[in-house]
């Protein structure tokens, strides 16, 4: 049963860091909706690659999982503002919503390093 509860980390990180990846895969479709433009993009999806990093090394990973989380619930700004004219946003807020979650899980159940939060 361990093993299988061991895979819950697994299950964050690997979508965290294809996240990441498609935000410089997609730049421009992705700078459409982002305050800041196509900057923005790559600054969020140069942070989501590193949490996953920071997560799989260990090293960090508590404050990685935190930031990691206030990143997903920014993320909803924009989908809550695009809700008027497409109804669909609501699952990504709930995908947002369910990642930060596991990320603050994470931070509190699976985080090795404490060095920066306690």
């Amino acid at each position: 049963m361990n093993a299988l509860l061991s895979l819950g980390k697994w299950f964050l990180i690997l979508p965290v860091f294809v996240f990441g990846l498609f935000h410089f895969m997609n730049t421009e479709a992705l700078a459409a909706m982002a305050p800041g433009g196509a900057l923005m993009v790559y600054i969020s999806g140069a942070g989501l690659i590193l949490s996953a990093v920071s997560m799989i090394i260990g090293k960090l990973d508590k404050l990685a999982a935190v930031l990691l989380a206030v990143l997903l619930l920014l993320f909803t700004i924009p989908h809550f503002q695009m809700m008027a004219e497409d109804s669909q946003q609501m699952g990504q807020i709930l995908k947002n919503f369910a990642m930060a979650g596991a990320a603050l899980m994470y931070a509190r159940y699976a985080a090795r390093d404490n060095a920066v939060i306690g």
